[in-house]
């Protein structure tokens, strides 16, 4: 089977504090589960982060951005 690979990575993105953000890869395999992480941490959605998902683009979504978000 072959690996999956990123067709579009992602790219160094700016907002201003308190507006919303979207960051956004594709995949090379429509579907294929995405963990999104900062640093070492895995984040789960919430009020702040938001994932979608469809074929093989990935997005998050991260509300109310501040300087720690980055």
């Amino acid at each position: 089977e072959m690996p999956v690979l990123f067709k579009q990575e992602l790219k160094n993105e700016e907002a201003k504090e308190g507006k919303q953000i979207k960051l956004t890869c594709e995949l090379s395999k429509p579907d294929t589960p995405v963990k999104w992480m900062k640093g070492d941490t895995v984040l789960y959605a919430s009020e702040k982060y938001e994932f979608k998902q469809c074929g093989t683009v990935a997005e998050l979504i991260i509300r109310d951005v501040k300087s720690i978000d980055s």
